[in-house]
């Protein structure tokens, strides 16, 4: 039945939720990491089939310095997880506390 649903073998979207999180948090360079602040947005418009070759495109939409912390602040991310076709199989808005380098 689910296969019928999406014409075929699809990968669980939580299973490309979890593949796109590793290579958005790998590709961003920050001194002392990062720490999930939530989720804005998730939605899987296309599946993700056998075989895909997956990569992240993300645009930081916002910096919003923290108050009380002036080490650090948190990050609004728009990020598209396409296909190796260029398909969007994935559009979500992670929202990060990251931690600003210390000064040399």
């Amino acid at each position: 039945m689910t296969a019928d649903i999406f014409q075929g073998l699809a990968a669980s979207g939580w299973h490309t939720a979890s593949i796109s999180m590793r290579l958005v948090t790998e590709s961003i360079p920050l001194a002392d990491g990062v720490i999930g602040g939530g989720m804005e947005e998730l939605a899987w418009p296309q599946p993700t089939r056998p075989g895909d070759v997956l990569h992240v495109e993300s645009e930081i939409v916002e910096i919003i310095p923290s108050q009380s912390k002036p080490n650090r602040a948190m990050v609004r991310v728009l990020s598209h997880t396409k296909n190796q076709r260029g398909e969007v199989l994935q559009r979500f808005r992670p929202k990060m506390v990251c931690f600003k380098k210390p000064a040399a």
